[in-house]
């Protein structure tokens, strides 16, 4: 059997985020699931590091690769209009899990129950799920510092908001990534070498 699944997984290169915004720097969802998955893992370690946690962060790091690779079918849905209200939530999500049963499907049988919880979540991952949530946040978090650094208007807004969203979550994991690692992002690369 031939199978598609690897090559419609390489597309996400060219699937642009950030779409209704102009932006200085282009970011597809295979750069932010690359930065998602380094922030997931990092929250689970210090997860399990400082606050006494049992995280797999292995495995965290795996479902924040693979959060929006539907998208590869569906195209990146702007956080404004996806979340507008609770009927075009829920009607993204039917679409969300159509798109990865499409891509599931592509996959000969034999891996099929590997990847099924990449694209359906599973209650044994529910912990895990909401650290690379909070990482989905803080990626769109920096991409709004990197944008507003470089003079860029357009993310003032969004700035103001991810910022506020990142301070609502109440995981400690969360509270001690931005106390100790989000402030870097603020510096420009003079300032992080001294």
């Amino acid at each position: 059997m031939n199978s598609n699944f690897f090559a419609m997984v390489n597309r996400m290169k060219l699937i642009d985020r950030w779409a209704l915004m102009r932006n200085t720097q282009k970011e597809n969802i295979a750069e932010h699931s690359h930065n998602v998955a380094v922030i997931a893992h990092a929250l689970a370690l210090i997860g399990n590091k400082k606050f006494g946690k049992n995280y797999d962060a292995q495995r965290a790091c795996l479902l924040a690769l693979y959060h929006d690779t539907t998208e590869v079918i569906t195209g990146d849905m702007p956080t404004p209009v996806k979340y507008y209200n609770d009927s075009i939530k829920n009607v993204y999500k039917d679409i969300e899990e159509t798109a990865g049963d499409r891509l599931l499907a592509m996959l000969p049988e034999e891996f099929r129950d590997d990847y099924y919880p990449l694209f359906h979540k599973d209650e044994k991952d529910e912990e895990l799920w909401k650290l690379v949530k909070a990482a989905d946040k803080i990626s769109a978090l920096i991409k709004c510092i990197e944008e507003d650094r470089m003079g860029n208007k357009e993310f003032s807004k969004a700035l103001e908001m991810q910022e506020k969203r990142i301070n609502e979550i109440e995981l400690d994991e969360v509270k001690y990534f931005k106390e100790n690692f989000l402030n870097g992002y603020y510096l420009t690369l003079d300032e992080h070498t001294k």
